[in-house]
């Protein structure tokens, strides 16, 4: 396809197992949907399908139909999801205004060195403004690594679950992101999965809810261990969607008056903890889960 080379491009991230999803033409921005979930009002055809707001990271595909209609549409920029792809991209930018001083690849280095270890080859993209994209595999077992912001130091930042980086084939600005080395992601080394490892949890006690012992009561009991479920027994890859989903449909008992607000917080934090999902993204999930479901107010019948 030669006479489409973002099609091509996000076709061949595909066939690697990568999600992607259309970015704005020459943006880093997503495309679809053009809502954030506080604002969603069912009428985008995603969201109307899923029954509730669909982001970025659901909207991700690997389907060549999908992308192939999409990308004979308009000159998307390409998104890809780490978290459905099982990635770990380590973003290595350059300091700003081309003034002098370490890079992040210097930071990365140093890093390696106090390990004891290289940096080795793995897949790379060099990014429009002449950083770094390293791509890591995301490891098998530990819990779910979120995206970071200079936590490895300065100039480095990380995308995981809940992130994700314009791929190469794309532009931003009129500046391309090119590969540099076109290999298979290496698994992420210990040592880094260590560093992007959240702190443990403390323990968490039990919520109670106080509920009425009639037929309603236990609809919404039944309803609250439903929803805490489908939260911590979600796949890696889909415990945030779970998550807003679950949130919604309690913000509707709320808004029915069947159920406090914080009822239906600390019922979604505690599940949330259990799956391993970072502080201030379920915050901001639950959040725009219970406005979305309070526009929909459900009444249990007594």
């Amino acid at each position: 396809m030669p006479d489409n080379p973002l099609l091509t491009a996000a076709l061949a991230h595909a066939a690697r197992g990568w999600h992607v999803f259309p970015l704005r033409p020459d943006d880093k921005r997503p495309a679809f949907p053009d809502h954030a979930g506080d604002d969603c009002n069912g009428r985008d055809p995603r969201c109307r399908a899923a029954g509730h707001h669909l982001g970025w990271e659901p909207r991700a595909t690997c389907d060549p139909d999908r992308i192939r209609r999409a990308w004979t549409a308009r000159p998307y920029g390409i998104g890809l999801a780490c978290g459905p792809s099982r990635l770990v991209v380590v973003d290595l930018d350059r300091p700003k205004d081309d003034t002098t001083g370490p890079t992040g690849l210097d930071t990365l280095a140093d890093l390696a060195a106090t390990h004891a270890a290289p940096v080795e080859p793995t897949y790379t993209v060099t990014t429009g403004r002449g950083g770094t994209h390293l791509y890591y595999r995301h490891p098998d077992d530990g819990p779910e690594l979120r995206n970071t912001a200079g936590t490895l130091g300065p100039l480095v930042d990380t995308r995981a679950h809940g992130g994700y980086v314009v791929a190469a084939g794309s532009t931003v600005s009129g500046r391309p992101y090119r590969v540099d080395l076109d290999t298979d992601p290496a698994p992420l080394p210990g040592w880094l999965a260590a560093r992007l490892a959240p702190a443990p949890l403390p323990p968490q006690r039990p919520v109670v809810v106080s509920l009425p012992t009639d037929r309603s009561g236990a609809y919404v009991r039944a309803a609250i261990s439903r929803e805490a479920d489908r939260v911590t027994t979600a796949p890696a890859g889909e415990r945030n969607r779970a998550l807003y989903v679950a949130a919604v449909a309690l913000g509707q008992l709320t808004a029915g008056g069947s159920l406090t607000a914080e009822d239906a917080k600390s019922v979604l934090e505690q599940a949330a903890a259990r799956a391993g999902l970072g502080h201030v993204e379920t915050a901001r999930t639950i959040r725009s889960g219970l406005a979305a479901g309070s526009k929909r107010p459900r009444q249990v019948a007594a």
